[in-house]
């Protein structure tokens, strides 16, 4: 009988086939394992949340800020990293009601998925309390639950009028 090591890719069994389904799904209990369809659900996934993602962008860049609530969970945290956190849904709400008078203007320069995340880079303008536009450049990471926006983690700069 050869001794085989155990290594990080695979378990080496006694005879020295590596069983990568069992590996990276112990609950398929032998059954072949095919990695393309693993692939392809994660694509569709990270399609699927990127969509939602921009058509809740767009509702907002219209003014139709109860269409972008439409994607949101009832218990969505918006995080403003270094400002403010909003809880719920109804905060949100309120924030987007006193800072987005007239709709922000928005320029998305990457979007990018994975999983349960998308992570939105671009700019973003929009009028101050006084009338004045301001230009700011943001990263905002969203987190999904259920096929909607659960968590907003938004780190947003100021970068002039």
């Amino acid at each position: 009988m050869k001794s085989h090591k155990n290594d990080i890719a695979g378990k080496a069994t006694a005879n020295g086939i590596i069983e990568w389904h069992k590996l990276l799904n112990p609950f398929i209990c032998g059954a072949p394992f095919d990695a393309s369809s693993i692939i392809k659900t994660a694509y569709h996934m990270n399609q699927h949340n990127k969509t939602i993602l921009e058509k809740a962008n767009a509702a907002v860049a219209e003014g139709d800020n109860e269409g972008f609530l439409f994607f949101c969970t009832d218990d969505v945290t918006w995080t403003f990293v270094g400002d403010r956190i909003l809880q719920g849904k109804e905060a949100v709400r309120q924030y987007m009601a006193t800072t987005y008078v007239e709709p922000p203007k928005f320029m998305v320069e990457n979007i990018i998925a994975e999983g349960e995340f998308v992570t939105a880079l671009g700019k973003i303008s929009m009028k101050n309390e006084n009338g004045v536009e301001v230009n700011y450049t943001y990263c905002d990471v969203w987190q999904f639950r259920d096929g909607k926006m659960a968590a907003l983690k938004a780190f947003v700069i100021e970068t002039g009028s």
